[in-house]
């Protein structure tokens, strides 16, 4: 018989290292928390399941030691990945780069690594939570801590998630288990979620969607810079560009430095040529009113808000407005600025920043302070951007730590 193996935490992560290890001949057990395995692997991708991204590498990633997700995205990345799925019968459908089941459920992913769980006869304890970990140097084997009951392991990989989506058993418990061995954690902080704002006006645009720009500033220096669609919620900022930005802000939130977003609602424009688009359209429609004279430029609850801050009325006339006026009214579309006091929290997150220091483990994510300790996913601090970056880091992670815990690769 190969080597015992205990996996801690039964999501993308997880369920990848079981089937790696077992491949290697490993006798492997899960032990998952929740109720089933891979709970929330079903809401990525509003339940269609981005696994992948086909533009791939450590630039898409945060974290404390990027090399290392070079390093593991080259031993198994995008390729593999797709093979890999492929292998067990599931269709993969492309789009603009972003990698989905063709079936555009994300149960499709779910149900194709449960059977391969049972096909490598991994064994699934579910309703199970780890309680104590440690190492018995008398029979140089891991012992397990459960309810009412001990188990010892060979090797042991923690994928128990950060912090991010509780509600799915991501609670930090795994940075509880690493510090018992002398890991740092780098401060977890939620990443992926929308930016809360000090303003009250956004009730007034909740639930308009807009291409635009963002650009981050902390302490009044640009600290990041994202373009696509936001959405507009009745406290403040969502969708794709503001979550590309929330790890940034949320670290120098926690250091108490002030974080204020430019949104630019025009991102085609410079001051230039926003000022010629408003004087040809002056010449052709200076007759009409604020609030027709707007029309079609951007989302007509946006309009109505610019200007309201920037003091015109929606009646006026457009030939009527000062110059000083309408450069304030340009200025709003081409950079609005707003004052963020928070991030949603790890409840509303799609992932956490933060983690097990990297430095502190191998290239095949072994623990340097405890040989047969292995990392692997979210516990670990690399975070990916949006665009199915994190579950292939769970992916290539686990496959990683599977195959060298199973074969004692250190």
């Amino acid at each position: 018989m190969g080597r015992q193996i205990a996996v801690v935490g039964g999501g993308a992560a997880g369920m990848m290292a079981a089937i790696g290890a077992a491949g290697e001949g490993a006798a492997v057990t899960v032990y998952e928390k929740n109720d089933r395995v891979g709970k929330k692997i079903l809401s990525t991708g509003n339940g269609r399941c981005n696994f992948s991204n086909e533009a791939m590498g450590a630039k898409f990633y945060h974290g404390s030691v990027k090399v290392l997700a070079d390093e593991i995205l080259s031993s198994f990345g995008v390729a593999q990945t797709k093979a890999f799925f492929e292998s067990l019968g599931m269709r993969i459908r492309a789009r603009d780069g972003y990698l989905y089941p063709a079936s555009d459920q994300a149960s499709t992913v779910l149900d194709l690594l449960r059977y391969e769980l049972d096909r490598r006869h991994v064994t699934v304890h579910t309703e199970e939570a780890v309680q104590t970990l440690s190492f018995d140097q008398d029979r140089a084997q891991f012992l397990i801590g459960l309810r009412g009951k001990e188990a010892f392991y060979d090797a042991v990989i923690l994928c128990c998630g950060g912090k991010a989506a509780p509600n799915t058993g991501s609670d930090g418990s795994g940075f509880r288990l690493a510090k018992q061995f002398g890991h740092r954690i780098v401060r977890p902080v939620p990443a992926l979620a929308a930016l809360v704002c000090k303003e009250p006006f956004y009730k007034q645009v909740a639930g308009v969607r807009c291409d635009a720009e963002l650009t981050l500033s902390v302490s009044g220096k640009e600290a990041g810079r994202e373009r696509g669609e936001l959405q507009l919620t009745d406290y403040g900022l969502s969708g794709i560009p503001a979550f590309q930005l929330c790890r940034t802000a949320a670290y120098a939130l926690l250091d108490k430095k002030p974080v204020t977003v430019r949104v630019c609602f025009l991102p085609d424009f410079d001051k230039d040529s926003c000022g010629s688009f408003f004087r040809e359209r002056l010449a052709s429609h200076g007759e009409d009113g604020m609030d027709v004279f707007l029309t079609g430029i951007v989302n007509k609850k946006i309009n109505r808000l610019l200007l309201k801050l920037a003091g015109i009325r929606e009646t006026e006339r457009a030939k009527e407005i000062s110059p000083a006026a309408f450069a304030r009214l340009q200025g709003l579309y081409l950079g609005l600025e707003t004052a963020v006091t928070g991030t949603n929290g790890f409840d509303r997150a799609q992932v956490c920043a933060g983690g097990v220091e990297c430095s502190e483990v191998t290239k095949h994510l072994m623990s340097k302070k405890q040989p047969g300790l292995y990392f692997a996913g979210e516990i670990l601090d690399i975070d990916g951007f949006c665009g199915g970056y994190n579950l292939q880091w769970a992916w290539s992670s686990g496959t990683v730590a599977g195959r060298a815990a199973a074969s004692d690769v250190r």
